[in-house]
């Protein structure tokens, strides 16, 4: 136990300091998107005032020629608050801060991701970001390249990958996962039970997770498809990418619970590209040679470390607990 303790901490202390980091830096996003919708010309001949009914995903509907009163800078505002409404309950719940977690692995070299949010959403961002690198090198090596999407305007784009968490995640993880977990598991009806397990499927207690992780995995593996299926999608090198993505977010949402699922996804879409968006619009150049800028490949790196000691933390508490129940 003592040797278990010891090297805990000796890789929990930096892994708290790139937490902390990567906490400060997923706050600072918040300040950056609004900056960049309200006060940069990121869209060229369109700005925060474009009718939200004019998007193309509004354009086989009757929405498109309505008079329904809402722009997109009206509706990124929305998500805004949405999103800053969960980060804050991640802070402080479900059942300790983000600060007593923080002290608990620095002082005890020990830590319980269910305690708080915010710190599982630290913990397997990073991990989610470093799969996907890993995933990436490994593609490249055998000559296959991700290409993304088409460009068309950057702040619609902007707009867009700002609501593909909400939307996703409510499609992907709550109606089939949670939904599908609560019909097998659960043993009574409820309507309150009913929404508590869809907002954590932890709630039910579940004891053989087999079918659990068939559903979790198929739902990856669909999660996946989605991303290559249309003409204007990702290249089909994005198919291993997100469906490790998706199937990362499925165990993250049936062990920690929707809040923690949505800011991971949002991490990888909002918070990317608003820093990104962010080092285009000050200097002037295009998307494509921000995600280049040296700020860029610090963020990657501080989460590849984050990743890599996330990975070696869950190795030691797993090699440690069989050895105790030997």
């Amino acid at each position: 136990m003592q040797n278990r303790n010891k090297l805990l901490q000796l890789f929990g202390i930096p892994f708290t300091a790139l937490l902390s980091v990567i906490f400060g830096l997923l706050l600072i996003s918040f300040p950056i998107g609004i900056y960049i919708v309200f006060e940069t010309n990121i869209g060229d001949e369109i700005n925060y005032d474009y009718p939200i009914t004019h998007l193309d995903i509004f354009h086989e509907t009757s929405l498109y020629q309505s008079s329904f009163d809402l722009s997109v800078g009206d509706a990124f505002v929305l998500l805004w608050i949405f999103y800053l409404g969960i980060f804050v309950i991640s802070i402080l719940g479900p059942k300790q801060n983000f600060l007593k977690s923080i002290s608990s692995l620095i002082s005890m070299g020990y830590y319980d991701v269910k305690l708080n949010y915010m710190f599982a959403v630290a913990k397997w961002l990073s991990i989610l970001i470093l799969v996907s690198a890993v995933i990436n090198f490994i593609q490249e090596s055998f000559g296959i390249i991700t290409i993304p999407p088409l460009g068309g305007n950057n702040l619609i784009q902007f707009f867009y990958v700002s609501l593909a968490p909400l939307l996703e995640e409510f499609i992907f993880r709550i109606i089939l996962i949670g939904i599908p977990l609560f019909v097998i598991y659960s043993g009574r009806a409820s309507l309150r039970y009913f929404l508590k397990c869809l907002w954590n499927p932890n709630s039910l207690n579940i004891i053989n997770s087999k079918k659990a992780i068939f559903i979790i995995v198929f739902v990856g593996i669909a999660f996946g498809f989605a991303h290559i299926a249309f003409t204007d999608s990702w290249s089909e090198g994005k198919f291993a990418q997100a469906t490790a993505g998706g199937i990362i977010l499925g165990w993250v949402y049936f062990r920690y619970g929707i809040v923690v699922s949505i800011l991971i996804h949002w991490a990888t879409n909002y918070f990317i590209f608003a820093y990104a968006h962010f080092i285009s619009q000050i200097n002037y150049v295009p998307l494509e040679i921000a995600f280049s800028n040296p700020l860029m490949s610090t963020l990657e790196f501080l989460f590849l470390s984050s990743g890599i000691l996330a990975v070696i933390i869950l190795i030691l508490n797993k090699f440690y607990l069989k050895k105790s129940l030997i």
